[in-house]
């Protein structure tokens, strides 16, 4: 009888392990996505963020003729910080590397409000343009980015809320000075803010087991 009890609790509990979902996402460390269409969003993102990176010097170039604003210059754009603070730019979040204190759902909440902040100036400045094809193609790219990596978030069972920007910047804009400034700060903070995600995306796909092609 005792043996017919031991072996029904083992069985019992081989059911019990063959039902539990596999390995989902709870917050900790190192933990893995089994969603097969995750890995499609983090390959789609890097595709994109690539994207937008290999578009932001031509957009720079066709929206910006302040030759005073350059868009890879260290040393002059930071000295341009006094103006975003003044001009009311906000900074992107932070990215690193996922940890006990910045989980994945973090990660992907920080990349996503970061688009939504970058994608609300450009729209604040898009209208003060002269050239906006190449701006308006490249808010495009933002904008299915950010779709991309809020699908990622629903698939770690994360609630998606999408809030515009809070931001005074388009009654700032007092002058074409300005609007180039505005226009050549925010393009620079993405540009920024882009290699973040690609190494963000590129620790994703590593605790996920994906190979990362993206070469950035």
């Amino acid at each position: 009888m005792n043996t017919l009890f031991a072996l029904a609790i083992v069985v019992n509990m081989a059911r019990v392990g063959y039902s539990a979902p596999l390995m989902e996402y709870s917050g900790e460390t190192g933990q893995l996505v089994e969603d097969p269409e995750f890995h499609i969003f983090v390959e789609n993102s890097q595709n994109l963020i690539k994207k937008v990176l290999e578009a932001i010097p031509g957009t720079h170039k066709s929206c910006i003729h302040s030759e005073t604003l350059i868009l890879n210059s260290t040393t002059e754009n930071r000295k341009l910080q006094y103006m975003a603070t003044n001009l009311g730019i906000p900074s992107a979040p932070t990215l690193k590397a996922l940890a006990e204190d910045f989980t994945l759902e973090t990660c992907l909440r920080h990349m996503s409000e970061g688009l939504q902040l970058h994608q609300d100036l450009l729209k604040a400045v898009q209208p003060r343009l002269a050239n906006t094809e190449n701006l308006t193609a490249l808010m495009t790219d933002i904008r299915d980015l950010g779709i991309q990596i809020n699908k990622m978030l629903r698939a770690v069972q994360a609630e998606v809320t999408l809030q515009p920007t809070v931001t005074s910047l388009a009654s700032r804009l007092t002058g074409d000075y300005q609007v180039q400034v505005a226009a050549h700060l925010t393009l620079v903070q993405l540009q920024s803010f882009g290699q973040d995600i690609v190494r963000s995306l590129r620790n994703i796909a590593l605790v996920n087991g994906d190979r990362d092609d993206s070469g950035l």
